[in-house]
């Protein structure tokens, strides 16, 4: 069986996660890894960084488990790595820091056939594709693709499970966000008033795009949704707080869990549903896109519901590149095999 060659941007929380699980995939093989950071400590946070330990065994410049072997490079910039030498089909760039279509091509120009972006990009590519909702919408000649964020992951889920199910006129959404490796953990001078402020000690109040790139996911919500972020002082485990006015009166909570049951059903990888009390530290580790939390759903007036939606930002969006790097490698590349 012919694998899927997969080149690693950044070996972050994601990156880490990303290779974790594209191991437990024959389909797939992480043959280069670039970062900024030491290979023998990229090494050492395989082992210490709360996940599942990986048996993998420093050689050289190569990581190696599972029978895999990959070549771990000094890279800055998407230019700086030679993908073409290592045969590469798809590169997975979750830098965070390269979301441009322009800074994202270099990735194209040193050789990879295709890249997947591990957030939301800043400008238009070829196609941001959520798992569950617009999978049906990739195409062969897509070079430059998303996988979104988890925010936007578990957002899209949601609303295209409820408006499926009652018809939703506008929505309101707030992520409480784990707090993120950009921002600073005391009080220090940036680029913006809030995020200057320790991520450790505070709730911070920040933007989010997610709003604005449903209207490419799901286009019938242009103009019918808004929404913020709050990061809090805990290192993972997020949750969407989401208020709809449903088309539909008169919806019951009891209706909007079994439609959320009904999805979980049909899209068992991408969302599960939880009749538990849970916190944020017991999403840890789950690589659902959306934790239904039924005992959040509230009902104001006739038509306006609240839901809660759990994910882990990091495994979860993890488990959404791999997915959409599987699928990409099944449509294969115009012009030639992925």
């Amino acid at each position: 069986m012919s694998k899927t060659k997969i080149g690693l941007m950044g070996f972050g929380e994601i990156g880490r996660d990303v290779y974790r699980l594209c191991l437990e995939q024959p389909e797939l093989e992480v043959v280069a890894i670039s970062d900024i950071g030491r290979a023998d400590i990229l090494h050492y946070l395989m082992r210490t960084d709360g996940r599942k330990p990986v048996q993998a065994k420093l050689e050289g410049n190569f990581l190696v488990a599972e029978g895999q072997k990959a070549r771990i490079i000094h890279g800055v910039e998407p230019k700086d790595v030679p993908w073409d030498a290592f045969d590469v089909d798809v590169v997975i760039d979750s830098t965070h820091k390269y979301r441009t279509r322009e800074s994202l091509e270099a990735h194209l120009d040193s050789g990879a056939k295709r890249v997947i972006l591990g957030s939301l990009p800043h400008d238009d590519i070829d196609r941001v594709v959520v798992m569950g909702v617009n999978e049906d919408s990739m195409q062969a000649s897509d070079k430059i693709v998303s996988a979104a964020s988890a925010t936007t992951n578990a957002l899209a889920l949601m609303l295209d499970t409820l408006n499926k199910a009652f018809g939703v006129e506008s929505a309101m959404m707030t992520t409480i966000h784990a707090y993120t490796s950009d921002q600073p953990l005391r009080d220090t001078a940036a680029a913006d008033f809030r995020r200057s402020r320790s991520a450790a000690e505070n709730i911070i109040p920040n933007v989010n795009i997610s709003p604005y790139w449903m209207e490419h996911i799901l286009p019938e919500f242009k103009g019918k949704i808004e929404g913020s972020a709050l990061n809090v002082p805990v290192p993972m485990g997020s949750l969407l707080d989401l208020t709809c006015v449903l088309s539909k009166a008169e919806t019951t909570i009891e209706e909007v869990n079994a439609a959320m049951k009904a999805a979980a059903a049909k899209l068992p990888d991408y969302i599960e549903v939880t009749d538990d009390p849970i916190v944020s530290s017991d999403v840890i580790g789950n690589t659902h896109s959306a934790l239904f939390d039924s005992k959040g759903t509230m009902k104001s007036s006739k038509r306006m519901v609240k839901t809660l939606t759990w994910y882990d930002n990091s495994l979860g969006q993890a488990g959404r590149l791999v997915d959409l790097a599987l699928a990409y490698g099944k449509l294969g590349v115009e012009g030639g095999a992925a």
